[in-house]
């Protein structure tokens, strides 16, 4: 580590593959919390390149508990976090209106690190039961149409950097990596990033994947499609801007998105918007990021057709019927 450090405070960069190495030497425990806070703190310093995010997202992927459910075409629905705008859980609704729309989901999560509640907390509220067994992930994929992959029992290897993660209170490369190291593989990806200079990274990561992939940030800092005022999306086709009038909606304000300061204020509006009683701004953001993740799945679709599948999914109540048939599953 000695070596590695003196060449990147010289101002080096990784290539992928020295990135993958190293992450994979920090994960079988080779190097001391102080040498492993030391590098996370390079990359703090400065930003991090491309080829390093990609070899730290092969060496994760690599030790991942990996989960098969390649024969369905599933897609994964995600923001970075990171924001601080402190919205209810927009990218975990989405997934069950996709559900709803007939598009299998394998949703990648974790608790809230910047928010007080993150899609595993909220999944666990409603008493979802946090599993790595492929067979409990498949059945609820063709019986909901929807699955919940908690970040932690998949990845073994973070364990090594979590003790220095929570001494250090800060954000780290780690931070980046949660909306890119799905286990399923999906083949398709909709995320949410918290700047342009992390959509321009993951847009070059992503660009390898051989993904359906779209990329949006809200130009206010949302990571995701706020309606707050317009949004830059890239993908595996093309970039452009997205104004709310493109959705068909109307701007909203930023304390119509608040998600409350406990993660029962978050499951509250969760649940109302699923049962149609929330405001038409809770229900408008949620229908717009549905709209994006089915046009990343059927890139042929027009927005427009998208927006009225995503709302017809919602507004039917078919996107609440995936959410209870999700936690029937788990209650059995």
């Amino acid at each position: 580590m000695k070596d590695i450090l003196n060449y990147l405070f010289s101002g080096n960069s990784l290539s992928k593959e020295e990135a993958r190495n190293i992450l994979v030497s920090i994960a079988e425990g080779q190097f001391s919390d102080a040498e492993i806070a030391s590098f996370l703190t390079v990359f703090r310093m400065r930003r991090i390149t491309a080829s390093e995010l990609a070899g730290f997202r092969q060496a994760l992927l690599e030790l991942c508990v990996a989960v098969d459910l390649s024969e369905y075409n599933t897609i994964d629905v995600v923001g970075t976090g990171g924001d601080g705008k402190d919205t209810f859980n927009i990218s975990t609704l989405s997934a069950f209106v996709l559900a709803g729309a007939g598009i299998k989901v394998t949703k990648h999560g974790n608790y809230g690190l910047s928010s007080v509640s993150g899609s595993s907390n909220m999944f666990e509220y409603f008493g979802y039961q946090f599993s790595n067994n492929q067979d409990k992930l498949r059945r609820e994929v063709e019986e909901a149409g929807i699955c919940f992959l908690h970040a932690p029992l998949f990845h073994p290897a973070m364990k090594s950097v979590g003790s220095v993660r929570k001494a250090l209170k800060v954000k780290t490369l780690f931070n980046m990596m949660g909306p890119i190291i799905n286990p399923s593989f999906p083949k398709n990806q909709l995320v949410g990033v918290y700047d342009l200079d992390v959509m321009d990274l993951y847009h070059q990561v992503f660009r390898e994947s051989g993904q359906n992939y779209i990329i949006v940030n809200s130009l206010d800092g949302y990571d995701e499609i706020s309606l707050t005022g317009d949004a830059r999306f890239v993908s595996n086709r093309t970039e452009d801007s997205l104004s709310p009038a493109d959705f068909g909606f109307s701007s909203v304000k930023q304390e119509e998105l608040y998600g409350g300061e406990t993660v029962a204020d978050a499951a509250k509006i969760f649940r109302s918007v699923l049962e149609m009683t929330a405001t038409d701004a809770q229900k408008n953001v949620v229908i717009a990021n549905t709209a994006l993740g089915i046009q990343c799945v059927y890139p042929e679709k027009a927005l427009a057709n998208c927006v009225a599948e995503a709302s017809e999914s919602l507004h039917s109540g078919k996107a609440l019927s995936a959410f209870k048939k999700l936690m029937d599953l788990n209650s059995k």
